[in-house]
C-alpha cells in the first residue's frame, strides 16, 4: 500500500515537474525538504500526530515552506497532509528523487571492496560504469567488507556484479562438491 501511495503522489509531482520544465528545481527542493525532515524529526511527528487538527497541520506547512520552495511543492505537502498521508511523505519524496535521477540518467552505485579503494581506483570504476551503462553520471557509495577477501561487488538498483574473491571461492567450492570421484 505504501509503495502505491508513494508512486501515485511521486508520479504526479514528477509529471508536473516535466510538464512545467522544473525538473531540476523540484529535484533540488525535494532533496532540501528531505534534509529538513531528517534534521527535524519533531516536524514529522507533528504532521503524523492523530490528535492535531488537519487545518493546524496545513497552516504549519504553509507557514514553514511558503516562499522557501515552489508553490507546487507546498501544494503537494498540503494535499499529503490533508489526505492523512503524512506518514508516507518521506517515501513519496524518495520515489520522486529516484524517478528524477532515472530521468536525468543519474545512476546510483554501491561499491563494496575488501579494502579501501584509492582515488585512482574509484575513478577507473566510475569510467567503466559510464562506458558500460546508459547513465551520464553516477552517485557513488563506497563501503569496505573485509569478508570479501579481495575484489569488489557493484550494485546498481537491483543489478549486482560480484567480482569478489569470496564469491569465486564459493563458486569453486560448489563446482568441486559436484564432482564425483571414481
Amino acid at each position: 500500500m505504501a509503495k502505491l501511495i508513494s508512486k501515485t503522489y511521486g508520479d504526479a509531482l514528477f509529471d508536473i515537474a516535466v510538464e512545467n520544465e522544473k525538473t531540476d528545481v523540484f529535484f533540488e527542493e525535494v532533496k532540501g525538504l528531505k534534509q529538513v525532515l531528517l534534521e527535524n524529526p519533531e516536524l514529522s511527528k507533528f504532521l503524523e500526530h492523530p490528535d492535531i487538527e488537519l487545518s493546524e497541520k496545513v497552516t504549519a506547512v504553509e507557514k514553514i515552506f511558503h516562499g522557501r520552495v515552489s508553490e507546487e511543492i507546498v501544494g503537494l505537502l498540503r494535499i499529503v497532509v490533508t489526505k492523512g498521508r503524512s506518514s508516507n511523505l518521506m517515501e513519496i519524496l524518495d520515489y520522486f528523487v529516484a524517478k528524477t535521477k532515472e530521468f536525468k540518467k543519474i545512476g546510483v552505485a554501491s561499491v563494496t571492496s575488501a579494502t579501501e579503494l584509492s582515488d585512482a581506483q574509484k575513478t577507473k570504476i566510475v569510467e567503466k560504469l559510464l562506458s558500460s551503462t546508459s547513465y551520464k553520471e553516477f552517485e557513488m557509495n563506497y563501503g569496505v567488507d573485509p569478508e570479501l577477501i579481495g575484489g569488489i561487488v557493484i550494485r546498481i538498483g537491483d543489478r549486482v556484479v560480484d567480482g569478489s574473491v569470496r564469491n569465486k571461492l564459493m563458486s569453486l567450492k560448489k563446482e568441486l562438491s559436484g564432482i564425483q570421484l571414481a
